[in-house]
């Protein structure tokens, strides 16, 4: 199978980036080094390319009457130029993905814009036609992952090298809101989002815009490498990682995620998830902290100090922030709150933890 390309693909050659296969994407492992990119963003800056991610417009009378019905957060409450953080699920509650959704600023051609996973954006857009005709709602979907490039700038710094490439007030943009304006001369929208728990903004703009934006940010290119770590910090989910409808099936309760979920509103999967919210989940997805030497893998069995299984390891790295190894996993929500001993199986070896709530930094 072909593999999709960013628009900044030339670019990152020159640059003599590595490259990886994500979700169907060729996209930018590392430049330099992981830990050099990653550390960039603590304390200064950096830039990712984050094109492989789907951008899918939703517009008409009954566009947030859709869009409400396939996520569980209340879009309702959304003013123009605000976003939400919310989960995709079935009818038993299990997340298909996860997503953020805009309602875009007053003046703009479409009214939501919903960013699937990197790989999601076909399957996401066939979602959301099937229940408009199911439904006989009026509403145009459109999957727009072609017609956009996305760059985040995170870090510290991002205001300020951000602020100096664009005409909007960026002080006045809080958390989860979008705006339209101009960056590096180039028609954007800009969204205080991001993945890394810095500071930062993430610039939706036509590809053939984005080297321009992406050269007037003097700051540290970052692959996907820094991105997972930084992320991984912050114990943020991974699709594919965290949740998958078939490998790691998961409702949004279980992943941690239960704030997303807006019971008072009516979608797919919510009287499934009723009933996980009133009995609890069974299992909870923690932070783990290996006190022993070793590194966290996915796929790595958590058992009891004895060696009792109890769970699994979704994903895990050595922290370059804290210096120590950690990894996030899923265990019987007994063994869910901080600090209880626990053991990874790294390559056959049991290693002392402890689990940990997250993010493991406090940002």
């Amino acid at each position: 199978m072909t593999l999709r390309a960013p628009p900044l693909s030339a670019v990152h050659r020159r640059a003599d980036a590595s490259f990886t296969d994500f979700g169907g994407w060729e996209m930018p492992v590392e430049f330099e080094s992981i830990r050099t990119e990653h550390e960039a963003v603590r304390s200064e800056a950096g830039k990712f390319d984050v094109s492989h991610m789907g951008q899918i417009t939703v517009d008409g009378p009954d566009a947030a009457t859709l869009t409400q019905r396939l996520t569980t957060n209340d879009v309702t409450v959304l003013d123009p130029g605000e976003a939400q953080y919310g989960a995709i699920t079935d009818e038993d509650g299990i997340m298909l993905d996860d997503t953020v959704v805009y309602r875009l600023p007053e003046g703009a051609a479409d009214e939501f814009l919903f960013i699937p996973n990197a790989g999601h954006d076909g399957e996401m857009t066939e979602r959301w036609l099937s229940e408009r005709d199911e439904r006989g709602l009026d509403a145009t979907v459109t999957n727009r992952t072609e017609e956009y490039s996305m760059i985040a700038v995170q870090g510290p710094d991002a205001p300020d090298l951000l602020a100096a490439e664009t005409d909007i007030s960026l002080s006045a943009l809080s958390r989860f809101e979008v705006a339209d304006g101009v960056v590096a001369g180039v028609d954007s929208l800009i969204a205080r989002t991001g993945y890394t728990g810095e500071p930062g903004f993430e610039i939706l703009c036509p590809p053939n815009g984005a080297e321009a934006i992406w050269s007037a940010l003097a700051c540290q290119p970052c692959g996907l490498g820094a991105r997972d770590t930084l992320r991984l910090e912050m114990g943020f989910l991974l699709s594919g990682q965290e949740f998958h409808p078939v490998d790691e099936p998961r409702t949004p309760y279980e992943a941690g995620i239960g704030w997303t979920v807006a019971l008072d509103t009516e979608f797919v999967g919510r009287d499934a998830l009723e009933g996980v919210a009133a009995d609890g989940p069974e299992e909870k997805l923690v932070g783990i902290e290996l006190i022993d030497r070793g590194v966290p893998r996915h796929g790595y069995d958590v058992t009891t100090p004895e060696g009792e299984p109890i769970g699994h390891v979704t994903s895990g790295t050595m922290s370059p922030t804290l210096g120590a190894p950690i990894a996030l996993a899923y265990v019987p929500a007994a063994y869910a709150e901080p600090d209880e001993s626990v053991r990874v199986v790294v390559r056959g070896e049991p290693k002392k933890a402890r689990t940990r709530s997250t993010p493991f930094l406090d940002r």
